[in-house]
């Protein structure tokens, strides 16, 4: 192990500590403990009642971000928890009112700016380095990753920034995976069909070499939201790091890695460096032989996998007394970190296609951010009519693995769900409204995508996707004006009600 001192200048604005001393100033967004806390499954169960809501097993509890400051068998690291699991929070973070994510998001895509790459002595991320050549170098000692719940394959991490570069164009991808540590140096990859740095470790191994890459974990979480950009909104090619450049209007700075020819976030917490290999799988479960992965984002916990590519670990660098990040794939960590980017990106193939028709977009909690969107729809004139199901089509297209597309009005309020439903109970008719669009390639994590579920369905994967129109006509927007009440300054009549808070 190599204890080396950098520099933090210019790190300071946009880093992981940087965002918690910010959030320290608000109330209920953040909260730390110094009990000690078992990464193995305790953990996560202390943080379902505290701060998980989402999909994740009732009850839960929607608070803080947590941060657990001693970890059993861990004593210089800290997890963190739960960073991004509050829209509210997201919205503080990013500097925008929490309706307004989705537009700032889409505004940051056509503002990016490029990554740059900085000196080895400037990167925080760089301050302690361990070699996989060290003697008694052992991930499994080194890096507190949690095991989610007690029948998960292994320890996992979660919040990682997977980067690598094409090679054979040289372009990069960031991407978040499941990644289950399975030995001493070997960390198991798992990737859903069609990912980029999936095609990347393709052409390697198709080449039969390696793919050099970095797993930065605990950065600024205008990154985290911007690697979760999908195609079309960012083809192969294009790097979802540029976005968190034009969110914060500076570009993201990299560094070299020490151990493989890749790079890194410089101001990351944690940073793995380490190789895909080629033509070398594991069983995902080989050391628990439970079947199952880990809770994953629709609220099930997935199908351990037979086969997934393995990252041989050749070195492991972080800053002094790091904060190592994760989160509950079901919780509403992921539905932001998913759901934000699908809002932009339908927002914007619509927005270019019928401009000024679709207000706004909401990839809600019971749709995991990924399966749900709602499309507030402004219908300005007899001509619009049915242009509101043309952006449902869209908003397919937008995002391939969204599988249910309600369309509401410009009254109806799509934040809340409780006013979503009651446009689908008053403007809806079942017959007349619900659009079938079957056989068409969704999600594999979604259970009820499969054969076994419906003889509609052909293979795993496959679905049904379905858009529900909760719009009134146009010709009948005179029979459905919302009631009508007095505009009144309530701030005179609070002092009254000692028991009502604000």
């Amino acid at each position: 192990m190599t204890d080396m001192t950098h520099s933090t200048e210019n790190h300071e604005n946009y880093d992981l500590r940087s965002v918690i001393e910010r959030l320290k100033k608000y109330d209920n967004e953040y909260v730390e403990t110094n009990e000690p806390v078992d990464p193995a499954a305790e953990l996560s169960g202390v943080y379902r009642y505290v701060g998980a809501g989402g999909t994740v097993m009732r009850p839960t509890r929607t608070g803080p971000a947590m941060v657990f400051n001693k970890i059993k068998g861990y004593d210089d690291f800290r997890v963190l928890i739960g960073l991004l699991s509050s829209r509210q929070r997201v919205a503080r973070i990013l500097g925008a009112p929490k309706e307004e994510l989705a537009h700032l998001l889409r505004d940051a895509v056509h503002k990016a700016i490029d990554p740059i790459v900085i000196a080895n002595e400037q990167a925080v991320c760089q301050e302690v380095v361990h070699l996989a050549s060290d003697e008694g170098f052992d991930l499994r000692t080194l890096l507190p990753a949690p095991t989610n719940t007690p029948e998960d394959a292994g320890p996992y991490f979660t919040m990682g920034m997977c980067y690598a570069a094409d090679p054979q164009t040289g372009e990069h991808d960031v991407t978040i995976h499941r990644l289950c540590v399975q030995g001493k140096d070997e960390i198991s990859m798992y990737f859903v069909p069609g990912r980029h740095l999936d095609q990347f470790r393709i052409k390697a191994e198709q080449a039969g070499n390696a793919l050099p890459i970095t797993i930065s974990i605990g950065v600024d979480p205008a990154i985290e939201i911007g690697a979760c950009f999908e195609p079309p909104t960012t083809p192969l090619g294009f790097d979802e790091l540029s976005i968190a450049g034009g969110l914060r209007g500076r570009a993201v700075e990299l560094v070299q890695g020490v151990a493989v020819n890749a790079r890194a976030i410089a101001n990351a917490e944690v940073v793995i460096e380490g190789e895909l290999i080629p033509d070398y799988r594991v069983r995902e479960d080989q050391h628990t032989n439970t079947g199952k992965a880990m809770p994953e984002f629709p609220g099930y916990t997935g199908d351990a996998q037979a086969a997934v590519p393995v990252i041989k670990v050749k070195a492991v660098t972080h800053r002094k007394h790091p904060i190592l990040q994760t989160c509950i794939g079901p919780s509403d960590e992921h539905t932001n970190l998913a759901g934000i980017p699908t809002e932009a990106s339908i927002l914007g193939m619509v927005e270019r296609a019928l401009p000024g028709l679709v207000k706004n977009v909401h990839c809600p909690s019971p749709g995991t951010g990924k399966y749900m969107a709602v499309l507030q729809i402004n219908k300005r004139s007899l001509q619009d009519e049915g242009r509101q199901r043309q952006a449902a089509l869209l908003a397919f297209s937008a995002f391939s693995e969204l599988k249910h597309v309600f369309l509401v009005d410009e009254d109806v309020d799509i934040f809340d769900l409780s006013d979503v439903i009651w446009a689908m109970t008053t403007r809806y008719q079942g017959d007349a409204d619900t659009i079938f669009i079957p056989g068409v390639r969704c999600h594999p994590l979604d259970p009820s995508q499969d054969p076994a579920f419906s003889s509609s369905i052909r293979a795993h994967g496959v679905t049904c996707k379905t858009i529900y129109d909760c719009t009134v006509p146009y010709h009948l927007k005179a029979n459905f004006q919302r009631s009508q009440f007095m505009e009144v300054d309530v701030d005179r009549f609070l002092p009254g009600f000692s028991n009502l808070t604000q």
